[in-house]
């Protein structure tokens, strides 16, 4: 999100304007003496105006408070982390266990990584509710990306029994648990519970699918969107359980639990807080510039929520490069949902494994920024001329998943579709590709022909009544040269 104006409420100009990008780009937009990082003394920019600012940008008053936490402390943080490694190196007995040191080694490196790129790597879209946050996130992005490249490259058994390190549970093949079976609703056989089949599907997935998809429609912020890759998933449930057993569920688990309650009412509630955040005041002070406690507390509250707001405009249909971007994003979206339950069975993860809560926690916290980052670069190209680094690691992320799977179960995914699928998918991209081929080639040079023969005929008429106009004012001069004639013989 990026600045658009800034209201002084007698702040002098040596405060610091926190946010968030000029025009959305990469520099923070700061002011006097220090900056949004505070890495070092830092020039007044010039005055940002309203033509600086999108159509579909809020309007931001800051009054450009910097206080403590706002401040950079690369200097304490160094320190601090010299202290540390001091003490483990000279007051700490290092034990004998060689698998022990392996993995506080590990543990020690990537906590002395994400602490230099806190510190000094470069801020994102986002500064709320601190940049260091976000800077942090993008280093977990990447140390899981080095951490996937390296289960790549071990064989299958080594790299499942890797997982041991982690978990002394893993590395051991689970069952898959099978959502079909029995698919009535009212089950009369069971007089006990006839509606036993729906509470044994009301599990802890139901929330979660819920919550996940109100957090996926913050970040797409189109309704259309979002409910185009909810159904497009569970028809790709359908098209895959034949290969991964929890796949397969019950119609009505597939159409009214999953696509109309849990993820049409996360895409809701979704859409409600969009239309808020789009209509809310983005006016910001300073905490001790509050005269009253309950302002101060709402200032702390609203310190969660963004710095100001852009509202999506996709546009798929305006070119086909936006065409192509959005396709391309659905297709990102749907192949990261789907790694979740490939990664589970070909690295033997239960369901309810940490491991698998944490990855999508690590989904939630970079998606946001991926999506600003791409929305940005397709919205603007002449600015933004490259990719936003979060949206490059979640795109590489996500393909070196796939690839795992790829490498440690290659059979189940060359299990051949039944052929009723296939037919149903090959008719589908074919109807996708006509309308691409209509809408961006054969429709686009149909109205350029049609706006040519109308400017021709234009010209053509133009032309032509010219030349009328001109013989009519011959006709005039010839007649005003006669008189003349009569009236010098007379």
């Amino acid at each position: 999100m990026r600045r658009s104006e800034r209201r002084s409420h007698g702040a002098g100009p040596g405060k610091a304007a926190l946010e968030e990008q000029l025009n959305g780009g990469a520099v923070p937009v700061i002011a006097g003496a220090s900056g949004l990082r505070g890495d070092s003394l830092a020039t007044s920019p010039p005055a940002v105006t309203h033509g600086a600012r999108r159509s579909t940008e809020s309007e931001v008053y800051d009054d450009g408070t910097n206080t403590f936490f706002w401040q950079a402390h690369t200097l304490t943080v160094l320190f601090i982390l010299t202290c540390t490694l001091g003490y483990v190196t000279l007051l700490e007995e290092t034990p004998q266990d060689t698998a022990y040191n392996t993995k506080r080694g590990i543990v020690a490196s990537i906590l002395v990584f994400l602490c230099f790129g806190v510190t000094q790597a470069k801020d994102g879209p986002f500064s709320r509710p601190h940049p260091a946050y976000w800077r942090f996130w993008l280093c977990v992005s990447v140390v899981y990306e080095l951490f996937l490249i390296f289960i790549l490259f071990q064989t299958v058994h080594d790299g499942r029994q890797f997982m041991k390190f982690i978990d002394t549970n893993l590395g051991v093949p689970l069952p898959e648990r099978d959502y079909g079976g029995n698919c009535l609703i009212y089950d009369p056989g069971n007089e006990t519970d006839p509606f036993h089949n729906v509470w044994d599907k009301l599990d802890g997935f139901v929330p979660a699918h819920f919550l996940g998809w109100y957090i996926k429609t913050l970040m797409i912020r189109d309704w259309w969107m979002c409910m185009i890759i909810s159904v497009m998933f569970e028809f790709l449930e359908y098209s895959l359980e034949h290969q991964l057993p929890n796949f397969s569920e019950c119609w009505w688990d597939h159409w009214i639990m999953d696509v109309l309650l849990c993820n049409g009412l996360g895409i809701y509630c979704g859409m409600k807080t969009l239309g808020w955040l789009s209509l809310k005041t983005y006016k910001w002070q300073g905490l001790w510039n509050i005269p009253t406690y309950k302002g101060k507390m709402k200032r702390i509250a609203f310190q969660f929520t963004p710095y100001s707001w852009v509202k999506f405009e996709w546009k798929p249909a305006s070119s086909l490069r936006r065409w192509l971007a959005v396709c391309g994003i659905m297709f990102i979206f749907l192949l990261a949902e789907l790694n979740t339950f490939y990664l589970k069975f070909v690295l033997w993860m239960p369901p309810e494994h940490y491991l698998v809560l944490l990855r999508l926690v690590f989904f939630v916290n970079v998606g946001g920024v991926a999506m600003r980052e791409i929305y940005d670069f397709m919205d603007d190209p002449k600015f933004h001329k490259k990719l936003g680094q979060q949206a490059w690691l979640v795109a590489a992320i996500t393909a070196t998943e796939f690839l795992i799977v790829v490498k440690y179960d290659p059979y189940t995914l060359t299990l051949s579709l039944p052929f009723y699928i296939t037919q149903c998918w090959i008719l589908g991209i074919m109807l996708v590709l006509v309308w691409t081929v209509w809408r961006f080639f054969i429709r686009d040079i149909t109205l350029r022909y049609k706006e040519i023969r109308r400017q021709k005929q234009e010209h053509r008429y133009g032309k032509d009544k010219g030349l009328s106009n001109g013989d009519g004012h011959a006709a005039l001069a010839d007649e005003h040269s006669g008189n003349k004639l009569r009236e010098k013989k007379l």
